[in-house]
C-alpha cells in the first residue's frame, strides 16, 4: 500500500478528513484522457510513486499538455527524462523546469527531502558512463533518496574502487554503471553486503557491440546480489534503488 494511501487512511482515523472526503479521492478516475495520452492519475496511490514523462518521441507541446494534466491533479514533482535541450526551452516558456543536460532529465516542481532508509551509491567504471549514472542518480533523487556519486573507479585503476570501501559498505543499494566489459558490477557485489543493480553501457569499441558485451558480462557475474537492467537505463536503475531504499520504511508504517 501506497504512502499516500495510508496517509489518507489515518487522517480519516484522526478525524482531519471525513469518510466522504476520502471516498470521493479515492472514486477519482484513474486516468484522464487528453486526446493524445492518458494520463495515469492513480499510479502514485498505487505504485508509491508518480508516472515519469518519457520525453523521448514526443513534442515539448504534448510534454507540457501531460505536465498540465498532473499538476491539475496534485501532482507536486514531475520528472521528464530523455529529454532534448530545444525540448527544454519550449517547456521553460510554461513551466518553471530545472534542466540537467547532461542526464537528459527535468524537473518541474521541487525535489523532495529524503526519506529513504539510507544511501544509494551510484558508481560508474569511467567518465564516459556519467550521462547514464546521472539519470540514475536525478531519478532516485527526485524519488526521495540521498545519492552518492562515485565517478571514474573503474577496475583498470582498482585501487580507485577500493579507495571507497566506507561510501560502498554503507550503502543501503549500489547502482553500478560500466561499458567496455562490464566488470565493475561484480568487483563491487563482491566488496558490498547490500543489493548491487548493475546498468551496461553502449560505451566501447567495436566487438563492445553498443553495450551488449557488458550487458552479458554484467548477467553472468558471479557475485551474489547483482542483478541488471537493460543497456543505458539509468532511470530503470534509479528506480528500482528507490523501491529497494524505501522497503523497510514502508514495513515500519
Amino acid at each position: 500500500m501506497s504512502q499516500d494511501i495510508r496517509q489518507l487512511l489515518e487522517e480519516v482515523k484522526n478525524g482531519s478528513v471525513s469518510v466522504e472526503e476520502a471516498v470521493l479521492k479515492l472514486k477519482i478516475k484513474p486516468f484522464e484522457d487528453i486526446g493524445y495520452a492518458k494520463v495515469d492519475i492513480h499510479r502514485q496511490l498505487r505504485q508509491g510513486a508518480a508516472e515519469v514523462i518519457y520525453g523521448a518521441g514526443k513534442t515539448p507541446q504534448h510534454i507540457i499538455g501531460i505536465a498540465d494534466t498532473m499538476i491539475a491533479n496534485g501532482q507536486r514533482t514531475i520528472l521528464i527524462t530523455r529529454l532534448s535541450p530545444d525540448a527544454a526551452e519550449i517547456i521553460e516558456t510554461s513551466h518553471k523546469l530545472k534542466y540537467y543536460q547532461e542526464a537528459r532529465c527535468g524537473v518541474i516542481g521541487t525535489v523532495p527531502k529524503p526519506d529513504g532508509i539510507g544511501k544509494i551509491v551510484v558508481a560508474t567504471g569511467g567518465t564516459s558512463d556519467i550521462p547514464v549514472a546521472e539519470e540514475a542518480a536525478i531519478t532516485a533523487e527526485v524519488l526521495g533518496n540521498e545519492v552518492v556519486r562515485l565517478y571514474d573507479v573503474g577496475v583498470a585503476g582498482l585501487h580507485r574502487t577500493l579507495s571507497h570501501l566506507e561510501d560502498i559498505m554503507s550503502a543501503t543499494v549500489i547502482i553500478a554503471i560500466a561499458g567496455m566489459e562490464g566488470a565493475l558490477a561484480s568487483v563491487i557485489g563482491g566488496l558490498s553486503d547490500c543489493p548491487v543493480i548493475a546498468v551496461p553501457t553502449s560505451v566501447g569499441y567495436g566487438a563492445s557491440f553498443g553495450g551488449l558485451s557488458a550487458l552479458l558480462s554484467m548477467l553472468n557475474s558471479c557475485a551474489s546480489g547483482v542483478s541488471v537492467v537493460n543497456i543505458d537505463n539509468g532511470f530503470g536503475a534509479g528506480y528500482l534503488a528507490n523501491m529497494i531504499n524505501h522497503v523497510r520504511g514502508k514495513e515500519d508504517k
